[in-house]
């Protein structure tokens, strides 16, 4: 299996990146409504590709990671938050997810934050078990929060020290 070329997102790649949201989407971690066309572009005010570090393999994009800002206050700049990671169906168990999540932390450290923080669905084993193997740990959980298919599910905040 080839390894993940891990980059920041350039322009370039917004239709990649749409594209792929909308092929990944699930309700084992998405909270809003499944995308309808016409469809939003990716990048908007908020985030733009300098928020995001993609992964590559073999030149096609298989993944991302979204980094931001948890709150727009001065004394919480020193913690940056992920708002979002996806990898393609085809790419999972390729290192994509770890990859991409070394990236950002890296990134963080080397602008001076001091924590990393996530939230995750309850029901999402599979990312729980990647951030944990990293080295997040739960620090709240907020029961139910979300009703999904019929079902209430957690909302699972977690996080970690750089």
């Amino acid at each position: 299996m080839p390894v993940p070329h891990i980059r920041i997102a350039t322009l370039d790649d917004e239709d990649a990146l749409g594209r792929l949201d909308r092929a990944t989407w699930s309700t084992l971690h998405a909270v809003q409504p499944r995308p309808q066309p016409p469809y939003e572009p990716f990048y908007n005010e908020r985030f733009g590709p300098r928020d995001h570090h993609v992964a590559e393999l073999d030149g096609v994009l298989v993944g991302y990671i979204r980094l931001g800002y948890p709150t727009p206050l001065a004394c919480n700049s020193h913690v940056r938050q992920i708002q979002g990671l996806v990898v393609a169906e085809e790419a999972r168990h390729a290192g994509v997810g770890r990859g991409l999540l070394r990236a950002v932390m890296d990134g963080a450290r080397r602008q001076g934050a001091r924590r990393i923080t996530l939230r995750v669905l309850g029901h999402n084993t599979p990312a729980r078990k990647l951030y944990e193997s990293e080295g997040f740990e739960v620090e709240g959980v907020l029961p139910e929060e979300f009703l999904l298919d019929g079902d209430y599910v957690d909302d699972v905040f977690m996080g970690r020290s750089l």
